[in-house]
């Protein structure tokens, strides 16, 4: 493989994303979390937020969970920013407040994959050792044309030797080695229409040779997401809105939204009761259709006028508070885009 003319390419035309203008081992680690199942142009800007707002390990550290998750709001896949904040308490505790230099020390921290230790212990710290992402495991699938299905437990195994094999010998750093190959799969040996004609390395691979590069890498066929239809309340007055926050082991744990439940009409007239609401005073005002990796949620949305009560006590397995708050909190809460679209659709935000 032509190892040269990749790093020369990836020096001369690779995107300046601000997490390749530093070394900070702290600052490497939160962008390789955030990227994780998330586009670089969603990411910049709560990358660039989370870090002023919690510029060290330490200040992360000591942060309450509320203010993390309010930072990571909108970002998705929230068990990500509740691992990285344990984490950090982890590295704290055990080691000083220094992020660890080795794999299978960063591999002890929660949250923390093969994928994002190889990524640290390379970029940050400068060690030969190998990551593996979608990006990666395009390229090297199509250099070296695997016929395996790359999902497999023997077609994950097969990247992965590839991967460490190559770092082992690529010429300079490791870690521009490593972010060469995640450019190249993200720029030009893309899922479709690769431009084969674009690459520094179109010469020795083996799927352009034999005209099979846009067949892989062979995954197996993904499951559709599940349609889960459900109920949203939004209870509002001029100054405030009712939001309900998700307990810690439930989906969206520890986020606030308006309260709902899974279901139809006739779970709406259950939850306006607990709320002690007349359900013929609600009004509907549409529907929100939200994606998530396995379930496409359409929320059927109500709106009602809210009284001068504060506070319920509303047993429920869902949640573990139910308030009225201030609209001008609302930006300081830890949301979920969805609770975002409900409020828009209801005329809160």
């Amino acid at each position: 493989m032509a190892m040269a003319s990749l790093l020369s390419w990836y020096h001369r035309v690779a995107r300046d994303l601000p997490w390749r203008r530093t070394r900070d081992p702290y600052a490497i680690w939160v962008s390789e979390t955030m990227l994780q199942q998330t586009r670089v142009d969603t990411v910049t800007p709560y990358y660039e937020r989370f870090l002023r707002e919690l510029p060290t390990l330490q200040s992360l550290a000591e942060a309450p969970e509320e203010r993390v998750l309010g930072l990571w709001s909108g970002l998705g896949y929230y068990r990500r920013a509740r691992m990285l904040h344990a984490a950090a308490r982890r590295v704290v505790r055990e080691h000083g407040g220094r992020l660890p230099e080795e794999v299978q020390q960063l591999r002890g921290l929660e949250g923390v994959g093969a994928y994002t230790a190889g990524a640290v212990s390379s970029i940050a710290f400068g060690r030969r050792e190998a990551l593996v992402d979608g990006n990666v495991v395009r390229v090297l699938a199509r250099l070296f044309a695997l016929d395996d299905e790359v999902e497999s437990s023997a077609g994950k195994a097969r990247v992965w030797r590839l991967a460490e094999r190559l770092v082992k010998d690529a010429p300079g750093e490791p870690g521009d080695w490593n972010q060469a190959l995640m450019e190249l799969g993200a720029t030009v040996c893309t899922p479709r229409d690769p431009r084969c004609s674009g690459c520094p390395v179109s010469a020795p691979c083996l799927a352009r040779a034999r005209g099979i590069a846009g067949e892989l890498p062979r995954t197996s066929a993904r499951r559709a997401p599940v349609t889960v239809r459900r109920i949203a309340l939004v209870l509002m007055s001029a100054s405030r809105v009712v939001l309900a926050r998700r307990r810690p082991g439930a989906l969206f744990g520890g986020l606030w939204e308006p309260p709902g439940a899974d279901g139809g009409a006739r779970e709406l007239t259950r939850l306006a009761r607990r709320l002690e609401l007349d359900p013929r005073s609600l009004e509907p005002v549409g529907e929100v259709r939200h994606v998530l990796t396995h379930r496409r949620l359409h929320v059927a949305v109500a709106r009602g006028s809210l009284g001068r009560r504060r506070r319920w006590e509303v047993p429920s397995a869902e949640y573990d508070a139910i308030e009225a708050v201030a609209l001008g909190d609302l930006a300081e809460l830890a949301q979920a885009r969805l609770s975002r679209k409900l409020l828009a659709l209801a005329g809160v935000l």
